[in-house]
């Protein structure tokens, strides 16, 4: 992922390697091109252990590094310079030893329930049954439809479609920041009410505490010097 030009400064970049994060890297790197057109991303798809463990509810998960130790541990290791990671995956508080050098402005940070094509809320059956990792989600769409049934998800986005598409869910519920960044933005959804998570939308660039290298580099896509 670089310019025509041939970059002067490499950047070792970790993510995770779902279709999301890869689209989020890109997001980051086109934003920061605008500013240090200079620099490459070399970048490092990894798996992490919420990747791995697919059976581990995120329901009774607090702000831990479930999605996110493996690729700071690379970082802390020196394998690598920066990891790119969703701000609503970053635990509090963030690992010893690294540091939050980016936080994105993000795009819209709203909940949605995607739907069957030609599917309402008003023609779903009472019990019909919606997929969702989030207490806070379910609490949501029971604003909307107090007599539906609610299942544990995991799974990348396109795999939670898949459940959707099947027929083996009535409903899923995503974030909206997920289908605009895979362009997924004409599926059937519903937009739901409510307060999100901490940083759904926004993007963080962390790195070691002493690399003062890659704070500079970052702090113009720093969304907190703006504020």
């Amino acid at each position: 992922m670089q310019s025509s030009d041939k970059p002067s400064l490499i950047l070792e970049v970790g993510a995770r390697s779902s279709p999301l994060s890869k689209a989020q890297v890109q997001e980051i790197y086109a934003a920061l091109q605008k500013y240090q057109p200079h620099i490459g991303f070399d970048i490092h798809y990894l798996s992490t252990i919420g990747d791995r463990d697919q059976a581990t509810s995120l329901r009774t998960l607090d702000r831990t590094d479930f999605f996110t130790k493996d690729i700071d541990a690379w970082v802390l290791q020196e394998r690598g310079r920066l990891g790119i990671h969703s701000a609503k995956d970053l635990p509090v508080p963030l690992t010893m030893g690294l540091s939050l050098f980016c936080l994105t402005q993000g795009v819209d940070a709203a909940d949605s329930l995607l739907l069957r094509r030609h599917e309402t809320l008003q023609s779903l059956p009472s019990g019909a049954r919606i997929a969702t990792s989030s207490l806070r989600r379910e609490e949501m769409v029971k604003q909307l439809r107090a007599d539906l049934n609610f299942y544990d998800i995991r799974g990348t986005i396109e795999q939670r479609i898949a459940k959707l598409e099947t027929g083996e869910m009535d409903g899923v519920v995503v974030a909206e920041a997920a289908l605009i960044r895979l362009g997924l933005t004409h599926l059937n959804r519903i937009r739901l009410p409510g307060i999100t998570a901490e940083g759904q939308g926004q993007l963080a660039v962390v790195g070691r505490e002493e690399d003062l290298e890659i704070r500079a580099l970052f702090a113009c896509l720093d969304h907190r010097n703006s504020i």
